[in-house]
């Protein structure tokens, strides 16, 4: 799948879409809550590719046809997801950004490619990503879209989203309802906007000392320039569900069945120290981005009421351990330490001390010490195994390939996002962000 050396991407035509509908009558503000805080102020890009179908008399191959539906569908949709379309402004007197909820619409992008949907390199992202080409984004839009036409009649679909919006849980539910919608199918979701309702500081607010060494308050101007004088490379990478299993099964000893993360995340954490350099670093760290949805407000035999969330609400576990002792220990040893490291934050306990250590930090921005880049070499997993990708049907067919990829080219620690592959057979798509 090597890209032509004169791909080219052609921008054609920029309009808003607004809800048809929305729920909100007159502008109003959605403040943000502490976990919105910590996840930052970035663009998320999800890629979703769909091949010509010619032979599919209920496809809707056509390209006007498409972007005809698509906004017809996202007009609907954002009449329930209204904060979608409204603007990200700063607080008067804080500086806190917030959401207003003024109708200013989306902005859709269609362009047209040069080259056919094969020829594009699906495993070097810088090359497919550069210039923007996939992913124009507007700093005057939170959400965005861009379809692009390629010369055999394929499409991508390109959804970049700032994550004040919300998390991979917010966004795949979005994604989703609006597929539905396009489909004229029941939708799956009623979201649910209310983010300091869920998410309140405790009176008086308190947490775990060793939040301090994890978390820190920063600007915006310090995450946009995270130091990094490094090459930073995205690839894509193909994992079957055999390779899976056949970790998990390495990870699994002494009667301890380790999930298909921490197997992976073993196998990962392994290959990864075999290139650092042992004279500048003996530690190294992984991290593993945690959903606390289902983690807060659990009551027993009850649907947690946090299901349908529209916001953040992820925490970072991360676990250390010796360049050494992670070349020598099995894939079963180190799948133990990264079993440990994410069991401390798979509580509500965590994430309550977390909404208060920010609580107590306010206002500004706060991030993990690692992901700026403060905590030596480090690889942070984000898992998206519930994530929709061969769900996401507009009505033209289902997509060949689903992934996400931030277009930021600072960061401060190496990434991992992993995604279930279009097939639905257990296999799995990541992508690598890693400095070299």
């Amino acid at each position: 799948m090597g890209a032509e050396a004169d791909f080219e991407v052609n921008f054609t035509t920029k309009f808003i879409v607004k809800p048809t509908n929305p729920m909100v009558d007159h502008p109003h503000i959605l403040s943000l809550s502490n976990l919105d805080l910590l996840s930052g102020r970035f663009p998320v890009s999800y890629f979703y590719f769909y091949p010509n179908k010619p032979h599919d008399l209920h496809a809707a191959t056509d390209f006007s046809s498409i972007i005809e539906s698509l906004n017809t569908s996202l007009a609907s949709t954002l009449n329930s997801y209204y904060p979608f379309a409204g603007r990200i402004v700063p607080n008067q007197h804080t500086n806190e950004p917030e959401i207003m909820c003024d109708n200013s619409g989306v902005l859709v992008v269609e362009a047209h490619a040069n080259i056919p949907l094969k020829k594009l390199n699906f495993y070097n992202l810088d090359q497919s990503l550069q210039s923007n080409k996939l992913a124009s984004i507007s700093p005057d839009f939170p959400f965005q879209i861009q379809v692009t036409l390629y010369t055999c009649g394929g499409v991508s679909i390109t959804f970049t989203f700032d994550h004040a919006l919300g998390d991979a849980t917010s966004f795949g539910n979005f994604l989703l309802s609006w597929s539905e919608i396009a489909r004229k199918k029941p939708v799956s979701c009623v979201p649910d906007h209310r983010r300091n309702l869920h998410l309140r500081a405790r009176c008086p607010p308190s947490y775990h000392s060793s939040l301090d060494q994890s978390f820190v308050k920063c600007t915006m101007e310090e995450i946009m320039n995270i130091p990094t004088a490094k090459t930073l490379i995205k690839r894509l990478y193909y994992i079957e569900d055999s390779s899976i299993k056949h970790l998990q099964s390495l990870a699994s000893r002494n009667g301890k069945k380790r999930t298909k993360i921490e197997a992976v995340s073993a196998y990962i954490w392994k290959t990864m120290v075999t290139a650092i350099d042992t004279k500048s670093h003996g530690m190294c760290k992984m991290g593993w981005l945690v959903d606390g949805r289902s983690r807060m407000h659990k009551k027993e035999n009850q649907i947690n009421p946090m299901s349908n969330y529209i916001g953040n609400v992820l925490s970072l576990a991360f676990g250390e351990a010796s360049v050494g002792d992670l070349k020598q220990g099995s894939i079963s040893d180190v799948a133990s330490i990264v079993g440990e490291a994410i069991s401390k934050v798979t509580n509500e306990e965590h994430f309550l001390d977390l909404i208060d250590w920010i609580e107590c930090h306010r206002p500004g921005l706060m991030l993990s010490k690692v992901v700026l880049g403060q905590g030596g070499p480090a690889l942070v997993f984000s898992s998206g195994r519930k994530f929709p990708v061969a769900e996401l049907d507009f009505g033209f067919g289902s997509p060949v390939l689903g992934t996400v990829c931030s277009t930021i080219e600072r960061i401060g620690v190496a990434y991992m996002n992993q995604r279930s592959s279009a097939k639905g057979d257990g296999s799995w798509t990541c992508v690598f962000y890693l400095v070299a």
